[in-house]
This record gives C-alpha cells, sequence and structure tokens, in this order.
C-alpha cells in the first residue's frame, strides 16, 4: 500500500468517529453584516459534513487533499541559522514539537535546538485535518523528513555554485557546509542570506536510514521545557488581549432542552454589560469574569424538557435502539466483516463461551477546559483556542457568521491536554459572537462543570461476544457485536477462520465522541477478557492460548517481551494475587501488557502491584518520549478500567466535578515497567493511543484469577469488588 493510501485509510478510520457538535448558525442584520464585512457580498460554502475535514486550507491546501509540496510551505531558513517550520500539526501534551523538530534536524543536519517549530496556525501554516488518531508520526514524520532532506539538497548544490565545486565534494553537519578540499565551510544562514528556498519536495527522496540517525532516534530532552515546568508558557487560558471582556453563555438545564423564553433584563441592567441572544444561543460579557458570571445568573429563562435515560437504563435498552447510517454520529456506513461460516465455526468447537461485556460513559477530564479568546478586526475574526483542529474550528467559525475562510484566522497555543476530547471549537464560536456584540475581545473560558457536563464524552455500550474453541486451544469461530460504543479496532489479529464482527450504531443519550484510543479501549477489553474465559474453559495458560491462535509476528514479539521481563512463567500465585495479560494492535502500533494485582479478602478493595508493557511502534524517534506516552496512556487507562464513569439520568450529569468523578491518583499507580521495541526496519507509527487498550482487560484478568470473579463492565470496580461478580 502506498504512503498516500496508508494515510487516507487511516483518515478514513478516523472520520468514522466524529463527534457530535454543539451547532451554532448566527444570523447576521443588515447593520452588523456592513460593519463586519464592509460593502459587497459575503458568501461561505461550508458544508455542516465539513469539521475537520475541510479541504481548503489558506490558499496552501491542493485541491485534491494532498500536502503541499513546495518546501517555502513548509520550512524556512533564518540569516543566523534558525531553521522555522511550520505544521498544521498541534500540540497538546504528546510532545510532538519535540520529535518533529527530530526528525527535520536529522534530514537538515543542523542541532535539534536549531529548530523552531510554528503548529496549528490556520493562516501560516499548511492546512492539516487535525491531530488525532497518532496520526502525527505516521503522516508528518515522513513529510517534514522529505522536505528536509530535499531542502539539504539545495543548500548543498548552492554551495556547490558558490565555490565552484562538485556537490559530492561537500558536506553538511551541525548547520555548516564544508569543502574539506578548499578548506572553506558556511553557515547555512549565511549561504541562503535572506532567500527563499525555491523547490517541490519530490514524492521520492533520500533519507537517511534510522540505523543511521544521530538527532532522531535519541532522547532529546522535551523543547521549551522549562517553560513549561516554571509556568512560563503561555496556554490559551493564559491569553489575553487589550480591552478584553469575559464572558459567560447560558446553559440549558439538561440534554435535549429547548430554549421556550428568556428575560435579558436583569443582565442588561448591569454597568458594562453587553447581553445577547441569537436563536438558541445567550451569552453575556462582562469586565470581568466574576461580573460576567452574576450576569448570566441574573438572566430569567424557562426550558422545555423531554425526559431522558439514565446510565443503567441506557445499557439495558441500547439493543433496541440501533439506527441505521450515521444517525448516531459515527461511521457513514455500519463497520463490518464477516469471514468464513459463523455457524459451522460454533458446530466445530468443543466449548462454546457467551458473554456481554459493557463500557460507561467517560469524561476526557483535560487540564485546562475549553477556553478561547476571539477578537474582530474590520473584517477579519481571529480567535486563539485549545483544539486539535485548528481548520476545524476555522470552519465552524465561518459557517457560524457566514465567513470566507480566509477571513478567519485561529491560533493554537500549546493546550493544557486534549485526550481526543477537542475536536470541535465551541468556546472559540462562542466568544466571537459575543465579541462581535461587544465591539470588543472576549475570553470564554468553561467551569470544570461545564467541560463535565457539556463536552462530548466516550461513548457507552454494550458488546456481545460469542467464541468457539476446540479442546487443543484453536479458535473455530468469532462473533462479536459492538452496540454504540464504536468500531475502533473491532477486527481481531487472531487467527480465527469464522468470524463476523459488526457494529451497530444506536441512540445516543450524552453527546459522544473520540476518546484517547477511540473505541478500541471497549473492544480490546471484551475481546481480551472473552480470550481469557476461552483459554480458562480448555485449560490452556493464557499467554500459551494467546500464542497458538496468533500469527502476526509483531503481536507475538511484544507478547513474548512482556512476559519474559514480568516473568508470566514464575508469577505469584496466592490467595488475593492474581497476575493478567492482554495485548492489543491499533493505528499501527502494538501492546502487550501483563499486570499484578491485589485484592483484600475483607474490604474488596483492589490494588495494582505492577505493570510490564511492552510495545512496538516502527523506528523510535525519541525513546524517554515514547516512554512517558506508553506510561502515561497505561496511567489514563487504569481510570476507565476501574472508577472512571460519568454517572447521568433524565439529561443531566450527576458528577460534573473532579470531587465526584475520580481520576487516577498517585496510589493508585504502581511500579511500571516499559519495554521498547525498536524497529528500525519499519516506518515510525504513533504511540498516543495504542498503550491504553491493553491495560484495562489485563488488571480484569488479574481480578480473575486473584478471586475467581470475572469482571465484565467497565469501570470494574468503582466501589470495591463485590464478591458476587459482574
Amino acid at each position: 500500500m502506498s504512503e498516500k493510501a496508508r494515510r487516507e485509510e487511516l483518515l478514513e478510520h478516523e472520520h468514522g468517529q466524529l463527534p457530535d457538535r454543539l451547532t451554532y448558525r448566527f444570523g447576521l442584520d443588515r447593520r452588523d453584516l456592513f460593519r463586519v464585512l464592509g460593502g459587497g457580498v459575503a458568501v461561505a460554502l461550508v458544508s455542516r459534513g465539513a469539521i475537520a475535514f475541510q479541504e481548503s486550507g489558506g490558499g496552501q491546501q491542493g485541491a485534491d487533499g494532498d500536502m503541499p509540496q513546495d518546501i517555502g510551505s513548509w520550512l524556512h531558513i533564518a540569516a543566523d541559522g534558525t531553521v522555522t517550520v511550520l505544521t498544521g500539526k498541534v500540540e497538546v501534551g504528546q510532545n510532538s514539537r519535540t520529535s518533529l523538530s527530530q526528525v527535520v534536524a536529522e534530514e537538515l543536519r543542523v542541532p535539534v535546538t536549531a529548530v523552531r517549530m510554528i503548529m496549528g496556525d490556520t493562516d501560516l501554516t499548511p492546512f492539516d485535518r487535525g491531530t488525532y488518531g497518532s496520526l502525527t508520526t505516521p503522516t508528518m514524520v515522513p513529510q517534514l523528513r522529505r522536505v528536509a532532506a530535499t531542502a539539504r539538497g539545495l543548500l548543498l548544490d548552492l554551495a556547490a555554485e558558490r565555490w565552484n565545486t562538485d556537490r559530492s565534494e561537500l558536506t553538511i553537519e551541525a548547520g555548516r557546509i564544508t569543502s574539506e578540499a578548499r578548506g572553506q565551510t558556511v553557515g547555512i544562514g549565511e549561504l541562503v542570506d535572506g532567500r527563499e528556498l525555491v523547490g517541490t519536495v519530490p514524492s521520492e527522496v533520500a533519507l537517511t536510514d534510522p540505523t543511521s540517525w544521530t538527532a532522531a532516534g535519541q532522547p532529546v530532552g522535551k523543547i521549551d521545557g522549562r517553560e513549561f515546568v516554571t509556568g512560563a508558557h503561555e496556554y490559551p487560558s493564559d491569553v489575553t488581549l487589550p480591552g478584553m471582556l469575559h464572558g459567560k453563555v447560558l446553559r440549558p438545564p439538561a440534554f435535549g432542552a429547548t430554549l421556550a423564553s428568556v428575560d435579558l433584563t436583569g443582565a442588561e441592567s448591569m454597568p458594562g454589560v453587553t447581553a445577547v441572544r441569537d436563536g438558541e444561543f445567550v451569552g453575556v460579557a462582562a469586565p470581568t469574569e466574576e461580573e460576567a458570571a452574576d450576569a448570566i445568573a441574573a438572566v430569567r429563562a424557562e426550558w422545555t424538557t423531554t425526559p431522558q435515560p439514565g446510565d443503567r437504563e441506557f445499557l439495558d435498552r441500547v439493543r433496541s435502539t440501533v439506527v441505521e447510517g450515521n444517525a448516531s454520529g459515527f461511521p457513514r456506513r455500519p463497520a463490518r466483516e464477516e469471514t468464513g461460516s459463523v455457524e459451522r465455526g460454533l458446530a466445530e468447537a468443543d466449548e462454546l463461551v457467551e458473554r456481554t461485556y459493557t463500557v460507561a460513559y467517560v469524561a476526557h477530564a483535560p487540564l485546562e477546559p475549553r477556553v478561547a479568546v476571539a477578537a474582530w478586526d474590520g473584517g477579519k475574526l481571529t480567535a486563539w483556542t485549545g483544539t486539535q483542529v485548528p481548520f476545524g474550528v476555522r470552519n465552524e467559525m465561518a459557517e457560524a457568521f457566514r465567513l470566507p475562510q480566509d477571513r478567519v484566522r485561529v491560533i493554537m497555543p500549546d493546550t493544557g491536554s486534549g485526550y481526543g476530547g477537542k475536536h470541535t471549537g465551541e468556546a472559540a464560536v462562542e466568544a466571537a459572537r459575543l465579541a462581535r456584540a461587544a465591539g470588543k475581545p472576549v475570553r470564554v473560558m468553561w467551569t470544570r462543570e461545564e467541560e463535565f457536563t457539556w463536552a462530548y464524552f466516550r461513548p457507552g455500550g454494550v458488546i456481545d461476544v460469542v467464541g468457539g474453541v476446540r479442546a487443543d486451544g484453536t479458535l473455530t469461530a468469532w462473533e462479536f457485536h459492538a452496540y454504540n460504543s464504536g468500531p475502533a479496532s473491532m477486527e481481531t489479529l487472531y487467527d480465527v477462520p469464522n468470524r463476523h464482527i459488526q457494529y451497530h450504531p444506536t441512540q445516543q443519550p450524552l453527546r459522544q465522541g473520540p476518546y484517547r484510543g477511540l473505541a478500541a479501549t471497549a473492544n480490546h477489553f471484551a475481546r481480551e477478557s472473552h480470550m481469557d474465559e476461552l483459554a480458562h474453559v480448555v485449560g490452556i495458560d493464557p499467554l500459551e492460548f494467546r500464542l497458538r491462535n496468533l500469527s502476526d509476528d509483531r503481536q507475538r514479539a511484544v507478547l513474548i517481551a512482556a512476559a519474559e521481563e514480568f516473568g508470566w512463567d514464575n508469577r505469584v500465585t496466592a490467595p488475593g494475587v492474581g497476575c493478567g495479560i492482554a495485548c492489543g494492535y491499533e493505528k499501527g502500533s502494538y501492546i502487550a501488557i501483563c499486570a499484578e494485582v491485589s485484592v483484600s479478602a475483607s474490604t474488596g478493595e483492589v490494588g495494582l502491584t505492577r505493570i510490564v508493557a511492552a510495545f512496538e511502534c516502527g523506528a523510535i524517534i525519541n525513546p524517554d518520549q515514547l516512554e512517558n506516552q506508553v506510561e502515561g496512556a497505561i496511567v489514563m487507562g487504569i481510570g476507565g478500567a476501574l472508577f472512571e464513569a460519568v454517572e447521568f439520568n433524565d439529561g443531566r450529569v450527576l458528577n460534573p466535578r473532579f470531587s465526584q468523578y475520580r481520576v487516577p491518583r498517585f496510589a493508585d499507580v504502581p511500579e511500571i515497567k516499559t519495554i521498547l521495541i525498536d524497529r528500525q526496519d519499519l516506518p515510525p507509527a504513533g504511540a498516543g493511543e495504542t498503550p491504553i487498550v491493553g491495560i484495562a482487560p489485563a488488571i480484569g484478568n488479574a481480578i480473575f484469577e486473584a478471586t475467581g470473579v470475572r469482571l465484565r463492565s467497565l469501570p470494574m470496580v468503582p466501589n470495591g469488588l463485590d464478591s458476587t461478580g459482574s
């Protein structure tokens, strides 16, 4: 498969799980229209389905969605040798600024410290569909390597011309080009002397073999790390503008509620307050955040609500609410895989295991809630906001205000985490609407309760699995049906000749969308738990059972590496102590996890004793960064495995703050040992998501070994272990 085809396949896979978004489409009266845009006619051709996938980007995007191939779109060299690199990818904590700088430094032969990344500015960077799906590494790394390698060739040509010598006689290292024969050297900045490097990036260009990497492949420290640690770094929530006001938006009392009537008199009577009603949108802007909070509290509104299911009721009836197409906000078409005959495979089995697994809705709980500052300058709208898809937010704003896209600019300062939860631009659109009314810049920062309630969630759902196995441990049949939780990573790498795998979209009680690993967390939990059940029913060790049914060399390699480091064959066996193993594949990378747990006989409390993870994602660009990614994903996954769940009833979230919604704490995290397998013969793949998929089933399988209780619902032990099981 070509790189372009591979990239498009990954993007299509991600497109299947776009978030359900809050839709704003504001009206412009004639006075506002001319005040904002001046004379003439404003035409904005923006499709409602275009979020994160719009095919235009500041004139730098090819008509077919390809990346621009002129060097100047990506790279500039200053007279002092500073290399400025432009990318639409953004930094949300995954440290891609460092890894991308490393590969540019590697191919251009400059120090990593000489590379300056400009990320996620829709007026400056090439169009990008978004930072999600572990796509930064597999899409942007090869592109920037080609750009830098092409630029290196052009620089060598310039030096050869300058010295009237053959290019083959020249070397480039540490940002300087040298002719040993002539005893001459020149810095690349001096050589360029302010001129633009003009050239097209070819589809095939000689790149440095990973076995020869010196800048890439090394544990380079985080770029601007001191600023992040000391607080000098400016996050979106730190952005201020002269004369800036603070905005608050009126939220409904429940999901699905509609505005029946509103009285703005109380807010409008407050000094310095601007109050706005535009359709269903009601908001205020005031000189301080406290005054804005008082003003929105003074708004009197009546709402029409409809009965909504609670969390338990939703899971109980989810199979009866299946819908067609993409009504649930997920795939354009139901995901389905069918091979062989499940009916025949079940008939050939000596043992059948049929089980149901459930997963709760989970919040992203980012450190920084949604926030934006918006300002109008003549006919130009600019927003500073934390988002994984700046160009998608630009499109939302253009649509909401009926603006041409070139009159909207989105700037993304490195933001305080996303985890798949910041694909949309609600705060930016809200700030822009209030700024238009107030005639001043406006900052809107969601409260923690708003973030927990009105941001979208990882969807809950039900997964039904039937597996057939012979007495010798050979899988014969596999039937897997996922309801609402999502289709990501439903396919299995296990060698099952007869399988039927299908995703079923359903009616959804909450706003839902992508999460770290998408639905792979849910689908791996069901699959790897069920594999353990099949292994136990035929009396075969869980590791041996997996290896008997796996021919994928990369999946086998991480399983064996994790088990050997963990000491699987000599693991502790004692009352209340158990070990579990699980593995998985997602987005081009592989994970295997062994977990040891202890369960208190008196309280049922489950404690994690130790975790060993083996991970492989092709060639490693920065091993320290990769280890952090793996361990961070595992820590996050512990929450969803053990206790994280959004509680809701009748359209209301019941635990919308950290005091009620528990995330992992220091005491929850055991010793984690990470084994990295460096496949320098393979292109680098993303690592931000895959490691999370193995931790929940590994813990669940360990709990079973410790207690004999099989837990089939996430979270597994929100209130300690119930002896009745699940």
